[in-house]
């Protein structure tokens, strides 16, 4: 049995941690969360009390927040390369745009998705700015280099990646080359393609299940 767990449902952002997961190409557990069933169980909430998913145990170590998992399975395994070196000047890219993922980038969609107003009243008391902000500044970052840090792919663009995929498909974002083509090379990686395989086909085994 693997040390490490991942919870998770594959209609969920732990489609983005098992593509990490399959990035870093070690063994792991996986345990199938359905959304009002198990993930609201005390066995559950005692791994993440906010109830959902992902989240990661490893050994004695619970990490839940896409970002955070993907930020500390980069660290504990360096020898895979999907960090920076922490004394490299990339190091302070990769922070950045993890968090800018986590923070601006998924609160200015969200925004757009559910029409939460943020206009010039509020604009400046409001962390993640104008969507309009937040593409314009991302689009800038994925012109000057292949990956979001530069040369190196890391564990941000697995975060990069699977958020704008998401957004384009849902309609919050306009269309945009620059975005399309980055994602586009992203997911052609083996372990994205393995790891969107594996997902979908237990998406398929649940719609069976539940038919």
């Amino acid at each position: 049995m693997s040390e490490l767990t991942f919870y998770t449902n594959p209609m969920s952002r732990g489609r983005v941690v098992r593509w990490m997961l399959e990035e870093l190409g070690i063994p792991y557990d996986t345990r199938i969360l359905d959304f009002e069933g198990a993930m609201k169980t005390p066995e559950y909430l005692a791994i993440n009390p906010m109830g959902k998913v992902p989240a990661i145990k490893h050994g004695d170590t619970v990490v839940t927040e896409v970002a955070a998992i993907c930020t500390y399975l980069a660290d504990q395994f360096p020898e895979k390369g999907l960090a920076p070196p922490v004394d490299s000047r990339e190091r302070g890219t990769y922070h950045r745009w993890l968090f800018f993922m986590a923070g601006p980038y998924e609160m200015a969609t969200s925004a757009k998705a559910y029409d939460w107003r943020i206009d010039d009243d509020n604009v400046q008391a409001v962390g993640c700015g104008r969507l309009e902000d937040v593409i314009r500044t991302l689009e800038q970052a994925l012109q000057k280099a292949p990956y979001i840090c530069g040369e190196q792919f890391t564990a941000a663009d697995v975060l990069v990646s699977s958020y704008l995929w998401w957004e384009m498909m849902q309609k919050n974002l306009p269309p945009n080359e620059v975005f399309q083509d980055y994602v586009s090379r992203m997911e052609s990686r083996p372990a994205a393609r393995k790891a969107n395989q594996l997902d979908d086909e237990l998406v398929e085994q649940m719609e069976i299940e539940t038919a």
